[in-house]
Order: structure tokens, then sequence, then C-alpha cells
């Protein structure tokens, strides 16, 4: 009873338990009030503690990682730099918006010019003052389409930067009410003259340093003493910290159940019940805006064909998905990359059902020649990604479709495989508004437009919606944009996943953050151990 109770008040500490499921579990198991209560008053009582070492395992390694923010595709270099770098703000757990580089933001009425004020007294961790000359440098390389950045999308619709003492100050081509949510977006890590220099040089504002790196191996950070934010006691709590590369899902689960690591990402689902069991560990699901993929270019045969695209959606049974590759943990998708999460979403789009007739249908029509129609996937791509092609082959072979599997190495697949074969699985983590989750992957002129959707008439109205104040308007455009999508675009989303963490017991402080995995890549940062 002891060790059950313990369990309990751990979760409660990292959040996933309220105090009135504890009192109810805790009665349950013949606890008196008086007890129960007592543990939550310790649990209350909790102070940060800062020292030690905290190892977090995570998918999305791989031997061709780089520093540079512009590069960064996959899990591992994003939880990586956020602990060397900051962005101008931050996004916070519940959709606001904290400032990081920048002290405070402010916009015109029309939103066409924005002016950042940069803080004051931070450095970066080489110990150079941080100026907002850096800032316009920063965004300045990004929209530079030699850098090949995964935030080029997002800053093209600058016009023009410059600099008025201790401010940033940006004008847009069309107005943008969201524009300081994208300016949070992890690819925009504010780094010397913008990174001009060495952009793989891990110098940057965040609370650790980069000691060792090890390209799909490991990397770890030392806790900077003059951290602008505050000593160990406020924030940023550990001396160091390791990021582990595991991408097999096996060996993240083995590692943290044997103590090597403190905390892991991409819990698998069919698992994630059965290791929540254990008496000294926490599986913390965390619901938002992150969706499981098949992907086509819808510029390169045979996925140009529209009557292919359909008998392909239609032959997607996302239900058995959610079931059996989720074990229940998100919702099924309809093929547009915005689901509830989001503020404008349109809950009356119809719902894409599984259809083996109108698969059969769709590609006859199609005029397909019969030869094998290449999927690629890997365990890397998201959990239970090579499954999900399974099942998908069994439904498209039902309706005549023959699609073929190829599954491909983990290491590479970010760089070989995603946005560079005509069809494979991956994944989005979302992004907090539909501005930037289109203009990041559907703008025909983003660097990350993984389907090839280019579609002018598309382009114009995220355009329009950006610059629109009026709410109902703006979320009418926004409809039109998943309809068009949903209908005629090469994505496929059987599935929005929940991002399932785990972590040992010792790990306080934990906030779920809908944003991304292990607290958006901020469980270094606001965790301690007991």
């Amino acid at each position: 009873m002891l060790h059950d109770l313990k369990h309990l008040s751990a979760r409660v500490a990292a959040g996933t338990l309220t105090r009135r499921e504890f009192m109810t579990k805790a009665a349950a198991l013949g606890v008196t009030a008086a007890v129960a209560t007592s543990m939550l008053a310790q649990v209350a009582q909790a102070a940060p503690v800062a020292g030690g070492t905290f190892k977090m395992g995570v998918q999305g390694g791989e031997s061709t990682n780089t520093q540079d923010p512009a590069a960064w595709a996959s899990d591992v270099p994003i939880a990586g730099g956020f602990l060397w770098g900051e962005a101008l703000v931050e996004l916070n757990a519940d959709g606001s918006l904290k400032g990081q580089v920048a002290e405070s933001w402010e916009g015109s009425d029309d939103a066409t010019v924005w002016r950042f004020k940069v803080r004051q007294g931070i450095k970066f961790s080489n110990g150079a003052d941080v100026t907002a000359d850096d800032v316009m440098q920063t965004m300045a390389r990004h929209s530079n389409e030699d850098s090949k950045s995964g935030a080029l999308g997002i800053v093209q619709g600058i016009k023009s930067m410059r600099t008025d003492g201790d401010v940033f100050e940006v004008t847009l081509d069309v107005g943008n009410a969201d524009l300081p949510y994208l300016m949070a977006d992890y690819h925009l890590m504010i780094q010397p003259n913008g990174g001009f220099d060495d952009p793989a040089a891990a110098i940057g504002t965040g609370p650790y340093t980069l000691e060792s790196d090890e390209p799909g191996v490991r990397m770890v950070f030392k806790r900077r003493p003059d951290y602008w934010e505050g000593d160990q006691t406020v924030v940023a709590h550990y001396d160091t910290i390791e990021v582990i590369v595991l991408n097999d899902a096996t060996a993240r689960t083995a590692a943290l159940q044997s103590g090597q690591v403190d905390a892991i990402s991409r819990v698998e689902p069919k698992i994630a019940k059965l290791l929540d069991r254990a008496p000294t560990l926490n599986v913390l699901s965390t619901q938002g805006r992150g969706h499981y993929v098949f992907i086509a270019h819808v510029d390169t045969a045979p996925f140009d064909n529209l009557e292919l695209r359909l008998a392909l959606k239609h032959a997607l049974n996302r239900q058995e998905m959610v079931d059996k590759i989720l074990q229940g943990y998100g919702s099924i998708g309809n093929d547009i990359p915005i689901n509830a999460a989001y503020p404008f979403f349109d809950e009356t789009i119809p719902q894409r059902e599984f259809d083996l007739e109108k698969a059969a249908e769709h590609y006859k029509k199609s005029g397909h020649d019969g030869s094998p129609i290449i999927l690629r996937t890997a365990n890397g791509a998201f959990p239970g990604a090579v499954d999900a092609a399974s099942l998908y082959q069994q439904s498209c072979q039902a309706a005549g479709i023959p699609l073929e599997i190829k599954r491909e190495p983990d290491d590479g697949y970010w760089s070989e495989v995603w946005n560079v074969q005509p069809f494979c699985c991956s994944y989005w983590s979302g992004r907090p508004v539909q501005d930037q989750m289109y203009t990041t992957a559907y703008l025909s002129t983003a660097d990350w437009n993984d389907t090839r959707w280019k579609r002018p008439e598309f382009d114009e109205m995220l355009l329009e919606a950006r610059a629109e104040i009026d709410e109902g308007k703006r979320k009418e455009i926004y409809s039109q944009m998943g309809r068009l999508l949903n209908e005629e675009g090469g994505l496929m989303v059987p599935m929005f996943n929940d991002f399932v963490d785990a972590v040992s017991d010792k790990v306080q402080g934990w906030e779920a953050n809908p944003n991304g995995a292990l607290m958006y890549w901020k469980v270094g940062k606001y965790t301690w151990k007991a």
C-alpha cells in the first residue's frame, strides 16, 4: 500500500493526477483522509533541488545531425538546441508567450510593423553581449534561401528589418497578428551575428553550454553560472544534462527501467499502460497538435494523379490505426494538419471515411498501370510506423491498390528519405497557430513543403487570412484552405498522436506542454530531481 501511495503522490507532483483523484484512489486503498492530506502537503512543499545530472533518452538522432538550427528536422538536435539556445520568445504550456531574448514586443494596428525590445544585460555563452543586430542577422540568415532553413517559409514574409538601439523592428509585406508566435520557432535561435560566422557553433543564450557532441550518439551540456534568468535554485536546476540517442523503442524503455536515463520520449503506446505500472516510473500523456502522416509528392508520378491520391486516402482505416497503433493515445485525422487544438479549426469539414469501394473506384479511374506503389518507412518515422505501414498495405490490397513497403534504416531517414523520396511515413509535432503550420509546410516557397503542394490560390488565402482581423472571416478562409488540402493535397493523416513520455519518479516539476514531447523539450530547464 505504501508503495502505491508513493507512486500516486509522484503523479500528483508530476501533474498527471489531480488532488481529488489522489484522495479518491487513496481512500480506495484504505488510507484515511488525514494521512492522504498530509502526503499532499508534503508534495506541495516540495521545492526545486539544485544539482545533479539529468539524462534523457530521445528518438530521432542521426550521424548527420548538426548544431545549425536552420537544419534541425528531428527530435535530438531540437532537444539539445533548447538547452544552449533561445529564440525571441518561448511558448508556454497554456499557449501564451514568454519573453526570452525579447523582453517585450508590440505591433502596429494593422500588424504590419512589429518592434521587439531586446533584453539588456544578457550574454551569449561566449561572453559577448546580445544586441538587436544579432537578432536582425539571425532573421536575415534564415530568410536567405541558401541557408535551406526550416524557418524559411516563416520569415519570407518580411519586407524589411532594422534596428533602433535595443529594438529590432520588422515590417511585413502583409500584416500578421500571429508574428510573435512565429518567432518562437525552434529554428530561430538567436546567435552571434545571426550564425553567419559559424552556424553550428552552439553559441546562444540558453542555460547550458554544449561540452561534447557525438552526432547520433549523445550530447553533454553543462550549466552556465551566468544564466540571465537566475541561479540553479530558480531555473535550470541540473549541473549536467545528457541527451542520449536511443532510436530503438525497446532500448529506450530498457534504459529508463534500468535507471540509465531519467526520462524518455516516444513511449510506444502498446506498452505505455504496462510501463506505467512500474512503481518508480510515471508515463505522462499529453494531447496536442502532433500528427503521424503518410506524405506523397503531388508533383511526382504516380502521386500527381488526383484519382490515385483519393484512392489512397479512402483506403486509409484511421480508426484502426488509432486503436492498434496509438492504443487510444490520440484521435483520428482527416488529411489536414489541423485539429480541434487550433483556435480556428472548422469542425464542419466532412470526415473522410474508410471506404474500400470508393478506394477501388478512384484507383480504377486513375488508370494506374498496376506497378508497385512504394511507401518508405522506418521505426524512427514515428512510434509504430512500420506496423502502421503494414496495416495500410493490407487495406490498400483489399481495394486492389498495389502498395509495397520499403523499410529504411533509422540513421539517415530524415536526410535521405523524408522530403526526398516521393512517398513515406513522417510526423509533425504541430505548431501553435494555423498560420505557422500552413506556412512551414504548405506555402509554395517553404523549404519544408514535404508534399510539394504548390497552389497559388492556397498561398493567396494564407496571406489573406494572415492579415484578416475579423476572426469569423479568418476562420472561413482557413476552412477553405483546409477543404482544398483535404480534397486535393498529398497529405494523408491517419491520426493525431498524444505525446507519450515516461520519467523516473525522482523527476519533479513536470508540466504537460501540448507543443511537443518532454515538456516541449524544456524538461531539462524546468524539472529537478527529488
